[in-house]
């Protein structure tokens, strides 16, 4: 039987120096909100033409229209475009239209809507209190469903390690959109807040298959002088297969988004797929080692 609890070490380094790193690029860079939490306006317009580019368009706003950092999205439907830009009143309206007809000549409207400043504050401010009610949440579940294992390690405990592995599943993607702010322009909008709420119910639900079967083995060996790292060590291998082929399934899916799937939910999927490789590697090598970790310290600790 593979001996993955005595490789620990290496497995709780890994994840710690991208955690770190991940935390560093969002301290130093930031996030670059889309106007779901700025305000600005949406705009869907369909172009015929097959020599129209998303650039050609924005370079267009931007030098005759006077946008600032319009961003352009080319949609699966033929000839349809995302427009983004900065609030538009209806008088810009009309003569951005009027000047995206004069380059381009037939111009069909699809969608037009503006988010005001306070829609956006709102929304942000309801995307972090989903965060945190989701995390306490998920831990006075797992506390809860733990109960009748409060030996070797309290049932309490199963759920702290648990939201240390659903920080280390949602930080490292926040990291990775950081750096694509900066290098790419890469902006963070609702999809990305419904990701990361997605991230964590996968994951969760995965630490969660291992533990329950690390409870299970605990009540058959109950009372047996069996170390509580072999039956971690047990558990983490009788799960490992099903863990892996269960993310490799959708990481296929989001693979095929991204190659297939729209522009703009591009970063969506990304987000997920990045997700989905933290969570899994989470769920066996970080949340379970951390369990033996914790019950090594108990342990010495009461030998003094």
């Amino acid at each position: 039987m593979k001996n993955i609890i005595s490789h620990r070490a290496i497995f709780l380094s890994v994840s710690g120096t991208l955690v770190l790193a991940s935390i560093v690029c969002l301290f130093v860079f930031g996030f670059r909100p889309a106007i779901d939490f700025t305000g600005g306006t949406l705009w869907q317009v369909k172009i015929n033409g097959t020599n129209v580019t998303e650039q050609h368009i924005a370079d267009v706003l931007h030098t005759t229209g006077g946008v600032a950092s319009p961003v352009v999205y080319r949609e699966l439907t033929p000839d349809s475009f995302l427009i983004k830009t900065q609030p538009l009143t209806e008088t810009d309206h009309q003569r951005l239209a009027g000047v995206l007809r004069g380059t381009f000549g037939s111009v069909e409207e699809l969608q037009f809507q503006s988010i005001g400043p306070t829609i956006g504050d709102q929304l942000r401010s309801r995307a972090i209190w989903a965060g945190i009610l989701v995390l306490f949440g998920i831990s006075l579940y797992i506390a809860f469903s733990f109960r009748k294992v409060s030996y070797p390690v309290s049932s309490w405990k199963y759920g702290i390690a648990t939201l240390i592995a659903l920080f280390h599943d949602v930080i490292i993607p926040m990291g990775v959109l950081a750096i694509l702010g900066k290098t790419n322009g890469i902006e963070i909008d609702t999809n990305f807040v419904v990701a990361l709420l997605v991230i964590m119910g996968f994951s969760v639900h995965d630490t969660i298959v291992v533990f329950d079967r690390i409870r299970e083995n605990l009540m058959v060996h109950r009372g047996s002088k069996k170390p509580f790292d072999e039956t971690v060590n047990e558990s983490i291998v009788q799960t490992m297969a099903r863990s892996i082929n269960t993310s490799l399934t959708l990481v296929l899916v989001l693979v095929a988004m991204i190659i297939f799937g729209a522009p703009n939910l591009r970063i969506f999927s990304g987000v997920l797929l990045i997700g989905t490789i933290a969570g899994t590697y989470s769920s066996i090598f970080v949340a379970s080692p951390l369990l033996t970790l914790w019950h090594k310290f108990d342990t010495n600790k009461s030998a003094k």
